[in-house]
């Protein structure tokens, strides 16, 4: 049974997994115990805790203004940002900030919810696949759980959505993605003429745009949060995702493969934008899919809100045959989407490494 005083000292008898995933409390609940120290279970090795000496000063990626999203300016902007930066925040993006807000708000009243309401919704427990309630990313293949909990959402139609997405958070999250769909076709269309590709047709639009998945993601406070990673380093399967998120920051993003990290200070009512491996294996790696991390907070709550904008599983994800059209060598070979994806899921967080299963060997 766990420990129940405000300021707690783990024992090694603590069941922490048990407490955290099966019991469904998350890594929330063990915030509000107060503990005084992080249990081992979150010590991330030494190689990929967070330095903060390693956080370029005074250097951001870049921010668009979408007020005038037809203007040549703000298309080589936006392409010159996926080539060079992967990501990029936006504004004036046409999704109304009281939705943005709504999102935020439903974010919080999921998490607030009693564990055994929750739990209703974890692998063991949810009645489909495509709502997932959990902590940290694939507990049972990591050496250090990631201090975060998630809902994810996958969206396949509006009946399994009124069925079966939680009702305290559903129809704000349902209103977001639907405010969306204007942004999202607005950015394929300028990231893909980049690419000279002159219209996504009925064939490439399930390739880049035929699937969506909302995540909402809830960071507590963190005892020693230098020991352990809210998230650690990865890159994006998406074609692109939308990120939504609090005034609290946290985002940092690898900057030229290097050392080095930017941190993504929050503009208010911004989304930020960023390149996922799909688009980075259909652009042949002109588009780049940035390695990113988020670190844990050891004084205030953090939510953000991921909107992945996927193939459909059935995809065949390859370099544009426009892309390739100058004599350009492939870089990637055709892989199926679903099978990108169940590769991605099996394993840790482990930068970029996911890509490789795409890459052609021999190059």
């Amino acid at each position: 049974m766990a420990p129940t005083n405000s300021s707690t000292v783990v024992t090694e008898s603590w069941d922490i997994a048990d407490f955290v995933i099966h019991k469904g409390h998350g890594v929330k609940g063990l915030s509000e115990k107060g503990l005084k120290s992080l249990p081992k279970q979150f010590h991330q090795p030494l190689e990929e805790r967070f330095s903060e000496k390693r956080i370029l000063d005074h250097v951001s990626i870049p921010l668009i203004d979408m007020s005038k999203w037809e203007s040549p300016e703000v298309a080589k902007s936006i392409c010159d940002a996926a080539e060079n930066w992967g990501f990029f925040q936006i504004v004036n993006h046409g999704v109304p900030l009281e939705v943005l807000e709504r999102v935020k708000e439903a974010t919080h009243r999921f998490f607030a919810l009693p564990a055994e309401e929750k739990r209703k919704y974890s692998k063991e427990n949810s009645p489909i696949n495509n709502v997932r309630y959990g902590s940290s990313f694939v507990p049972h293949v990591e050496r250090a759980l990631e201090w975060k909990d998630f809902l994810s959402l996958f969206y396949v139609s509006e009946e399994e959505t009124s069925a079966f997405w939680p009702p305290v958070c559903k129809d704000e999250m349902l209103e977001y993605m639907r405010s969306s769909e204007v942004l999202i076709k607005r950015l394929m269309d300028v990231l893909v003429k980049g690419l000279n590709v002159k219209r996504i047709d009925e064939i490439r639009e399930p390739m880049l745009l035929g699937s969506r998945r909302v995540n909402l993601n809830y960071y507590p406070m963190c005892p020693n949060p230098e020991l352990t990673v809210g998230v650690g380093r990865h890159s994006d399967i998406s074609t692109f995702t939308i990120l939504l998120q609090d005034d609290i920051g946290g985002l940092h993003v690898r900057k030229d493969n290097g050392t080095d990290w930017i941190h993504v200070a929050p503009i208010s009512g911004s989304l930020i934008i960023n390149i996922g491996d799909a688009l980075q294996i259909m652009s042949n790696g002109r588009y780049k899919s940035i390695e990113h991390c988020v670190i844990a907070n050891g004084s205030q709550n953090r939510i953000s809100v991921p909107l992945f904008v996927n193939p459909k599983p059935e995809a065949i994800l390859c370099p544009f045959p426009e892309v390739l059209a100058n004599g350009e060598k492939p870089l990637y070979k055709p892989v199926l989407c679903a099978d990108y994806s169940r590769h991605f899921y099996t394993k840790a967080h482990d930068g970029k490494k996911t890509i490789d299963f795409a890459k052609i060997s021999d190059i």
